[in-house]
């Protein structure tokens, strides 16, 4: 049963090689570029939620936060992406994988953090030592707030794999209730059904949601460090 339960996390291997580099690839082909005068619907939608999505999360940035634009819309676009992908039956979410999301959240962590000690040093010192803090205070303060700096990408990445994986386990759990009581009593099993279709709507909202909050709080971590 736990073998079942958890076989669709682990990481698809074809001919004894790991085949997650391209599962991560695929993703980016399925959005077509624009390459005509006059765009048809699917890359004029493409290009209204991307602006959309963008004035959302630049428009509190200075000029120089709004140089990452561009990195956090493919950010969301590759995440947004993946999740969805990974509601197809037999298909594999990379962003389950939490070495995966580990491996997004701490270079963008990493880099806002270095914008921040390079434009604004002093500001940056300043988040470790909140104001009018009593002297007596002042070490221990400074390690507290180090260590939740450093907490951050973890943060990150355990948020996007715990929200991401529960749902597909929630799913596949009440998928097996729904075939074991079609063969006890049919009126149960529509009810599971009905729950069943309705947690797959939500887990799409899911997968659109938590791209959203992973990019949002790079996003921000960004607004604190320009």
């Amino acid at each position: 049963m736990n073998e079942n339960l958890f076989a669709p996390f682990m990481i698809p291997v074809m001919l004894g090689i790991p085949i997650t580099t391209l599962i991560i690839i695929l993703p980016s082909m399925l959005f077509p570029a624009p390459n005509r005068l006059i765009n048809n619907r699917t890359i004029a939608i493409q290009q209204w939620l991307t602006k959309l999505t963008s004035k959302q999360l630049m428009n509190v940035h200075s000029p120089k936060g709004q140089t990452w634009s561009l990195m956090l819309i493919s950010l969301f676009l590759f995440i947004a992406s993946t999740n969805l992908l990974g509601m197809l039956p037999h298909s594999f979410t990379p962003t389950t994988q939490l070495s995966m999301n580990v491996g997004m959240a701490i270079p963008l962590w990493a880099g806002t953090v270095t914008t921040g000690f390079r434009n604004k040093t002093k500001m940056s010192l300043a988040h470790l030592l909140p104001q009018g803090t009593p002297t007596f205070l002042i070490p221990m303060l400074v390690i507290i707030e180090t260590i939740s700096l450093f907490i951050q990408p973890v943060a990150l990445a355990v948020r996007l794999t715990a929200n991401i994986t529960a749902g597909h386990l929630l799913m596949h759990l009440i998928g097996e209730t729904t075939l074991a009581l079609m063969n006890i009593n049919l009126f149960s099993a529509f009810i599971t059904f009905t729950i069943l279709a309705l947690l797959t709507i939500l887990e799409f909202a899911v997968a659109l949601i938590q791209a959203y909050v992973f990019t949002l709080l790079v996003s921000l971590y960004l607004h604190d460090n320009t």
